[in-house]
This record gives structure tokens, C-alpha cells and sequence, in this order.
């Protein structure tokens, strides 16, 4: 006979995990649908050239914000959002999950995250087709729209988040200063491109929302390729010992 308390406790446990994967499910489409909406609005915007006023005050604010002899450690934090950068992160990355923690599937994730945010970075600006402010404080090639340097960040450094999240649960104090850092690192890597004039606000914020949009796709297609592969492996040696059987 099945005893009332345990299946009331299963119960509990079904609907806490609904629960859990409902909210999941529905931030996620959230960021998702704000990321694609903001990115899309801001491309209208700016191939209506109705974005100049707000770009140029934006320069001004980072000015007055940065103060106006900032440039060395400005330029130290942009550089954490370069290719060489993150190139050698990723790297570091993947090789701690493979050797330490053996992880393949992070191994995976980190790549596909990073390099795929750098394609889609190129093919959006060839696009747009968007030429970068005049007369930037520092040596810049390539266009503009959107800024690779906040779509990386923010897909990378996101995806670094997510780590952080889903692997220091119970520590919440560390998990949450991690997490807030990286917020910052994020924010502070968009302002120092307007601040050198690499790049106008709008590129910066159409990064953030496109390098969003991609970390949500990424992570979850991932993760459901990862549970599919898992389940074959799992289910192969069944299907070969029935036919030796």
C-alpha cells in the first residue's frame, strides 16, 4: 500500500520543480524577447540616423563620468573584452573543465559561446554597415555597429555568470559578489568604448542586448543537445546487448 505522506512528498517535489522551470523558462524568454526587441529598435534607429543626439551626449557623459585623463586604466579594461583577451579566458576556461573538473560539456559551451558571439558580431556589422565615430582616442579598425567589444562581454562574461550561478549554490554571499562584479566588468567595458570614442552608445547598447539574446540561445540548445547525446550513450549498450542476446 502507498503510503499518503510519500506521495504528498512527491508532489511537493514535482510541483517545486515545475515551479523552478516555469520561472527559468519565463526569465529567459524575457531577456530573449527585451534582447531582440532592444536590438532591433536600436538597428531602426540607427539606419534612420535618428541616434545622433543621444551618441553625442553620451560622449560627453562618459567624459564627465570617466573624468578626462582616465586613459590608461580605461584602456586596461577594454582590453578584458578583446579577442586576444578572451581568446586566451576561453582557453583557460575549457582547459580547467577538461582536466579538472572533466566536464566535457563546458568544453563545448565556452567555444560555441565565444566564437559564435564573434561571427554573429561580424555578420550583424556587415549589415549595418555603420562607419565608427570620428577622431577616437585610440587606434580602431572595422565598423561600428554593433560593438563587438560589449557583444562579447556580455555573451562571455555572461556565460561566466551563468557559471557562477548554477555552481556556488550554496554560498550565497560569494555567489552574488561574483555575480555583481561581473555586471560591472560588463557595464564598465561599454562605457570605456564611448569614453575612447571607438564606438557610439547605441553600438554599445546593441551589443549588450545582441550578445544576450545569443548566451540565451546558446546555453539552452546546448543543454539540450548534451541531455540527447547522454540519453544515446545511455541507451546504446541496451540496444547491443539485446542483439547478442
Amino acid at each position: 500500500m502507498i503510503n499518503q505522506s510519500s506521495i504528498i512528498l512527491h508532489l511537493r517535489r514535482f510541483l517545486a520543480g515545475f515551479l523552478l522551470f516555469a520561472a527559468e523558462f519565463a526569465v529567459t524568454l524575457a531577456v530573449g524577447l527585451l534582447g531582440v526587441v532592444g536590438f532591433l529598435a536600436l538597428g531602426r534607429a540607427v539606419l534612420a540616423q535618428s541616434v545622433a543626439r543621444f551618441d553625442e551626449q553620451a560622449f560627453r557623459w562618459t567624459q564627465r563620468l570617466l573624468g578626462p585623463n582616465s586613459g590608461g586604466w580605461v584602456e586596461s579594461i577594454t582590453f578584458l573584452a578583446s579577442r586576444n583577451c578572451i581568446t586566451a579566458l576561453a582557453l583557460g576556461l575549457i582547459a580547467y573543465f577538461l582536466v579538472l573538473r572533466r566536464h566535457r560539456w563546458y568544453t563545448l559551451l565556452v567555444p560555441v559561446v565565444a566564437l559564435g558571439s564573434i561571427t554573429l558580431n561580424l555578420l550583424l556589422k556587415n549589415v549595418y554597415n555603420r562607419s565608427r565615430p570620428l577622431l577616437p582616442l585610440v587606434s580602431a579598425s572595422g565598423l561600428s555597429f554593433p560593438s563587438g567589444h560589449a557583444m562579447i562581454s556580455a555573451s562571455f562574461y555572461g556565460l561566466l555568470i551563468y557559471l557562477v550561478q548554477t555552481h556556488i549554490r550554496h554560498q550565497a554571499k560569494l555567489r552574488h559578489t561574483l555575480s555583481g562584479l561581473l555586471i560591472l566588468l560588463i557595464l564598465l567595458i561599454g562605457l570605456t568604448r564611448v569614453y575612447l570614442r571607438v564606438h557610439y552608445a547605441s553600438d554599445v547598447l546593441a551589443g549588450f542586448a545582441a550578445g544576450l539574446v545569443w548566451l540565451v540561445i546558446a546555453i539552452p540548445l546546448l543543454k539540450k543537445m548534451e541531455r540527447t547525446v547522454k540519453a544515446q550513450i545511455k541507451y546504446a549498450p541496451q540496444s547491443a546487448e539485446k542483439q547478442l542476446d
